[in-house]
């Protein structure tokens, strides 16, 4: 199994230039904890993500205001993608290294095709791989260092 047979194709994504509060409404109109942030609509090139987790933690707890720019709060680094053809085992390993739980997929030209997740994982993964899946969950829920 690799990235295109888990991933959600073409992913709802921002643009650097829109508001947190615009992407924070799609957020929660979606369901949804992460959005990619894109160049621009054609090409979606991948410049970052956007999760609940930034908006809170990178705008609000700063005071910052909530029409400022996505590009203000976006995380960038460390940036991990996977390849389309990215196998399951490589997905796991990132997923676990970098404690993520969501890994925007690329084609070739660094446009964004899909996104894979944890909740992928376990809907398409975990019936035939249970083991697999428990071992991603506990080491992305693996506290890092905190971080002052």
């Amino acid at each position: 199994m690799n990235a295109l047979e888990l991933m959600t194709t073409n992913p709802t994504v921002v643009n650097v230039d829109d508001t947190i509060s615009h992407a924070a409404r799609l957020m929660r109109t979606l369901d949804v904890g992460m959005l990619p942030v894109v160049d621009d609509a054609t090409h979606r090139r991948l410049r970052g993500v956007l999760t609940d987790r930034d908006i809170v933690i990178r705008c609000l707890a700063e005071d910052h205001l909530v029409d400022c720019q996505v590009r203000d709060h976006m995380t960038r680094d460390p940036l991990v993608t996977v390849g389309i053809d990215a196998s399951l085992g490589e997905i796991a390993r990132l997923m676990e290294r970098y404690k993520v739980r969501r890994l925007p997929v690329l084609d070739r030209n660094d446009g964004v095709v899909g996104i894979v997740t944890q909740a992928d994982l376990a809907r398409q993964v975990g019936p035939d791989d249970p083991k697999l899946v428990e071992e991603v969950l506990e080491r992305i829920s693996t506290p890092g260092p905190l971080m002052v």
